[in-house]
C-alpha cells in the first residue's frame, strides 16, 4: 500500500471542517464578530478558546478539542457555531423562534453581559438576522418600510428566487446591523443556512475591509507632508548653493519613514484586498435579481463600498510610488556627490603631480648642490694629499690644488648620477 502524507487526511478533512447551517424557517440569527484592535493576527488564540469556553461552561456543552478553530453544538435553545479567522472571531447563535418585537436586543442576550466585557478584542460587526416566510408583497413593503431606513435600504431576489435578502447597513439603537430572509415555501434549510451565512460574511468582511479606509485617512496628512518635503528636497537639489550633505540626509530621513509606513501598513492593504474580494465574490455567488425597483446589495457596494475601496488602493500606489520617489532621489543625489567628489580628486591628484613635479626639480637642484659640497671636501682632502708632490714638480700649492679639483670634481658627479641612476 502506497503511504500517506502525513496532513492528507487533515488536509482533507478541512474542506468540510465548516458546513452551512442547516436552519428551518421561521428563524433568528444573532451574529458577533470580534477583533483586537492591535496586532490581532499574531494575538493569542488561546485567550479566544477561552473565551468560547466560558461561554460554553455558562450551558453545560460539550468543549471543542484543544487547538480547535471551528465549533458547532447547542447551547440552551440556540445553535452556537464558532469560527477562529486570521484577525478575528466570529459567534453565531441560530433560534428556531422569532421574537413578537422585529430585532428585539433580547435576541442578542444569548451573549450575556459580562461574558461580552471580557471579551479578548473589541466587537467589529454584529448583527441580527430575522429569516421568515416571504409574505405578500404590499405585507413585505410595510415591514422593510418599518424595518429599515428606505434611503439606503438594498433588496434583490437571490438563487433564483429562492429568497428576498434586504439589509441597510446601519447600527440600530442596539448597537446591531439589521438583515431580513423573505424564504419561498419549498426553498430547502441548507440553502436557507447558507444565505444567512452570507449575510454575515459580507458584514463581517466588508466591516474588517473598511479598517484599511480608516488606517488611509489617518495617513493621507502624514503623507501630504512627506510628499511637500520630498518635492522640497529634489528643489534643493537643483540649485547650485544646495548642501549635498544636508539634503541627503534629509532625503535619507524622509525614505526611512516612507518605508516604515510601507512596512506598517503592508499587512492591512493585503488584508483589506482580500476582504474586498471576499465581498464581492459572496454578492457574486447569491445570484441577484432586482426587487420592487431597489437597489441591490452589488448596486450598494458599488455606490457606497468601490469608493472607499479605491482611496485604499490609490492610498497604496501612492504610497508606494512615493518611497520609489525617495529612493530615486537619493540614488540621484549619492551619484551626484560621487561625481562631485571624484573632480575633487581629480583636482587633489593633479595637485599631487605639481608637488611631484617641483620636488623632483628641487631634488635635481639638491643633487647639483651636493655635488659641489661634495666636490669641495673631496677636492680639500686630495689636495692635502698630493701637496707633498708639488715641490718635486716644480708646482705651487695653488697650481696643485687647480690640476686636481676638475677630475674631483668630474668623478663625484659621475658616482652621484650613477647612485641616482640605481635608486630609480
Amino acid at each position: 500500500m502506497l503511504e500517506d502524507h502525513p496532513l492528507r487526511y487533515e488536509l482533507a478533512n478541512e474542506l468540510h471542517a465548516r458546513p452551512f447551517p442547516s436552519l428551518d424557517v421561521p428563524c433568528t440569527a444573532a451574529y458577533l464578530a470580534i477583533k483586537r484592535t492591535d496586532d490581532a493576527a499574531g494575538r493569542d488564540r488561546q485567550a479566544d478558546l477561552d473565551h468560547l469556553l466560558a461561554l460554553l461552561d455558562r450551558h453545560g456543552a460539550p468543549h471543542p478539542k484543544p487547538g480547535a478553530t471551528h465549533y458547532s453544538g447547542q447551547i440552551g435553545r440556540h445553535l452556537l457555531k464558532w469560527e477562529s479567522h486570521t484577525e478575528f472571531v466570529t459567534y453565531t447563535a441560530f433560534s428556531n423562534t422569532l421574537s413578537d418585537r422585529p430585532y428585539d436586543p433580547t435576541d442578542f442576550e444569548v451573549f450575556p453581559s459580562d461574558w461580552l466585557a471580557a471579551a479578548p478584542g473589541a466587537r467589529v460587526s454584529s448583527a441580527l438576522i430575522r429569516v421568515l416566510e416571504r409574505p405578500e408583497l404590499d405585507a413585505m413593503r410595510d415591514m422593510l418600510g418599518q424595518w429599515f431606513v428606505p434611503e439606503s435600504l438594498a433588496a434583490s431576489r437571490v438563487l433564483d428566487d429562492a429568497a428576498v435578502i434586504a439589509g441597510d447597513f446601519r447600527i440600530d439603537p442596539a448597537g446591531h446591523m439589521r438583515f431580513a430572509v423573505f424564504v419561498n415555501p419549498g426553498a430547502g434549510s441548507r440553502r436557507v443556512g447558507r444565505v444567512v451565512q452570507r449575510l454575515c460574511e459580507i458584514e463581517t468582511y466588508k466591516s474588517l475591509s473598511m479598517l484599511g479606509f480608516a488606517r488611509v485617512k489617518q495617513m493621507s496628512g502624514r503623507m501630504a507632508e512627506l510628499d511637500n518635503q520630498l518635492t522640497g528636497l529634489m528643489d534643493e537639489m537643483s540649485a547650485e548653493t544646495a548642501q549635498a550633505d544636508r539634503t541627503l540626509a534629509g532625503l535619507l530621513s524622509t525614505s526611512a519613514e516612507l518605508e516604515h509606513m510601507v512596512a506598517r501598513n503592508a499587512f492591512r492593504f493585503g488584508a483589506t484586498e482580500a476582504y474586498e474580494a471576499i465581498v464581492h465574490q459572496r454578492i457574486e455567488v447569491m445570484r441577484e435579481q432586482r426587487f420592487d425597483g431597489r437597489q441591490t446589495f452589488k448596486e450598494f457596494m458599488m455606490r457606497r463600498y468601490d469608493p472607499a475601496m479605491r482611496t485604499v488602493k490609490s492610498t497604496q500606489g501612492r504610497l508606494a510610488a512615493l518611497a520609489d520617489r525617495a529612493i530615486r532621489a537619493g540614488e540621484l543625489l549619492r551619484t551626484s556627490v560621487d561625481v562631485e567628489r571624484s573632480a575633487q580628486n581629480q583636482k587633489l591628484l593633479e595637485s599631487m603631480n605639481r608637488r611631484a613635479d617641483l620636488q623632483l626639480k628641487l631634488q635635481k637642484t639638491v643633487e647639483g648642490l651636493s655635488v659641489v659640497a661634495i666636490s669641495y671636501y673631496a677636492v680639500s682632502l686630495v689636495s692635502y694629499a698630493t701637496y707633498p708632490l708639488a715641490e718635486p714638480l716644480g708646482l705651487s700649492k695653488g697650481e696643485m690644488t687647480a690640476i686636481v679639483t676638475l677630475p674631483v670634481v668630474a668623478i663625484v658627479w659621475l658616482m652621484i648620477r650613477r647612485m641616482t641612476r640605481h635608486l630609480h
